[in-house]
């Protein structure tokens, strides 16, 4: 009689504040180049401020502003629209093997979501799914938001968690491709250290995944 089959190895990154384009380069790479031993990997980290536009993005109000905002735009693969990344917002990229994990993105993204509602709980924040919407939403405003890609079974890309940032530049697009759409913060909602939320996130990214 086997017992339960060992969950894979994941390793965790801290990266802190980066640039967003390298660390793109960086993640395609390491999906290009992984094996099927390669431990799966979560990326913990901040970026720069920078728009980026989903694989099936329509057209922004950003590509109407003028080049003095100095905030870039860059394209991506990721499933979802346009969104808005910026230091005090807490960035996990997931880096798995769904084949040895046998669960669909479906699942993935349950998971992820979970993980994000579950750490809000623990400053006091209810938060929830919202059908047809991928992300976190907390009283209706988006604090949470998800983007995958999938490349030979495996993932990249992941979730983004407002803690405390300059939410102005979101007035520029429309978030994920939905026109006034509200976007919040933890920091609206709960005191909260940026550092020690992603100790949090870790923990409960590392109780789902490894």
């Amino acid at each position: 009689m086997t017992g339960p089959r060992p969950r894979p190895r994941v390793e965790f990154r801290r990266l802190g504040l980066r640039p967003y384009a390298p660390i793109l380069r960086s993640m395609r790479a390491f999906t290009r180049a992984r094996r099927a031993e390669d431990a799966d990997q979560i990326w913990l980290l901040q970026h720069h401020a920078v728009f980026t536009r989903g694989a099936s993005c329509r057209a922004s109000p950003v590509d109407d502003v003028d080049a003095g905002a100095r905030i870039p735009l860059v394209q991506t693969d990721r499933g979802g629209q346009m969104t808005y990344h910026a230091p005090g917002q807490l960035v996990a990229y997931l880096l798995l093997d769904l084949r040895r994990r046998e669960f669909g993105v479906k699942t993935l993204v349950g998971e992820i979501e979970q993980a994000l509602i579950d750490l809000l709980a623990e400053y006091g924040v209810r938060a929830a799914r919202r059908r047809g919407a991928p992300g976190v939403y907390v009283g209706g405003e988006k604090i949470a938001a998800l983007g995958l890609r999938i490349s030979r079974g495996c993932t990249y890309h992941g979730a983004s968690l407002n803690v405390d940032m300059d939410l102005a530049p979101y007035s520029r697009i429309d978030p994920c491709g939905e026109p006034d759409l509200p976007v919040t913060q933890l920091r609206a909602h709960a005191a909260a250290d940026i550092g020690e939320v992603e100790e949090h996130l870790a923990r409960q990214l590392r109780s789902r995944f490894g």
